[in-house]
């Protein structure tokens, strides 16, 4: 047998989670210097399936022919790597997984899937914050109206709110007040009305378009869901249990961040297809090294522009 064949039963795919975190943290920050500062280590995090084969019995998802694992991800928004990832199957809870994955020290921005009360919560508690989308009918009793900025206006801001959020049983999650903020999207609903987005954070210091810029900010794990589909793991799985399953995820965000640290940004489809020739035989390493210089010359000529002054 192969030792890619082997690894399944061989190796133990925890210490490969450990590698991907410590990886993460070891590749410096892009983007704007001002919203860096002001949204200091901003996760997105979300969950994407893998499909998989209807013999996997693990891997539980609709019915016994459609199947599927979880990928669960962990995305450094600035760094643009992935910092923390699980493998369950597919229809294991998203909010448990969070629960799980939590640290300190995080602004987790989260989609409407994860608008459980407790969980937002639970992320205070773990002496981190959220910025999360809640649902259209959530209850409130209002702490204080605050007065929205041109800019914030600009952004599409339309009510900035601090609030006890929900009521009855919802409402004794909380232990503090937070915010609650309607944010116009530019865009059409299903019924063809103007599409507002309701946000919840705790955070009370940051301005109110810079809220609704982490929300947008969440796109960008979905980005790197299509990168790890389309790119890295091509779509298919290497293996059946789900012990191998793990392996080969965590092996792809190891790669994904080891070109990311080697190249000194974050790794594009010909950087990968790249390394993949290269391996292969089929490009030379001056090819690779001409390719990683051009990239490192690209982005030390970004590191050097002036901060944006707004």
């Amino acid at each position: 047998m192969g030792s890619l064949s082997e690894a399944a039963d061989v190796f133990d795919p925890q210490l490969l989670q450990q590698v991907v975190t410590e990886l993460g943290q070891r590749v410096a920050p892009a983007g704007s210097p001002r919203e860096r500062l002001a949204l200091a280590n901003l996760v997105a995090v979300d969950g994407s399936l893998l499909p998989a084969l209807p013999r996997m019995a693990w891997a539980l998802w609709v019915d016994d022919q459609h199947k599927a694992a979880k990928m669960h991800l962990h995305f450094e928004v600035f760094k643009g790597v992935p910092s923390a990832a699980s493998v369950t199957a597919g229809n294991a809870s998203e909010t448990q997984q969070l629960r799980r994955m939590l640290t300190a020290g995080r602004l987790y921005v989260i989609d409407r899937g994860y608008a459980e009360y407790l969980l937002f919560q639970d992320i205070l508690d773990a002496a981190s914050s959220f910025v999360g989308r809640i649902r259209d009918n959530a209850v409130w009793e209002l702490v204080e109206a605050r007065t929205l900025t041109a800019e914030d206006e600009a952004a599409g801001l339309l009510s900035d709110r601090v609030v006890w959020l929900g009521c009855g049983k919802s409402g004794k999650a909380f232990k503090q007040p937070v915010r609650v903020l309607e944010v116009a999207t530019g865009k059409a609903d299903s019924a063809g009305r103007p599409e507002v987005l309701l946000l919840c954070t705790d955070r009370l210091d940051l301005a109110a378009e810079l809220v609704a810029l982490a929300y947008k900010y969440r796109w960008s794990v979905e980005l790197f869901f299509r990168w790890y589909k389309c790119v890295v793991a091509r779509r298919h799985l290497l293996f059946e249990s789900a012990n191998g399953v793990r392996l080969q995820v965590y092996l792809a965000l190891i790669a994904t961040l080891l070109i990311s640290l080697y190249a000194g940004r974050q790794a594009t489809k010909r950087t990968f297809e790249l390394f993949c020739l290269y391996f292969a035989g089929w490009a030379t390493e001056a090819d690779l090294e001409a390719h990683l210089s051009k990239l490192k010359d690209e982005s030390a000529k970004h590191s050097k522009r002036p901060a944006d002054s707004s």
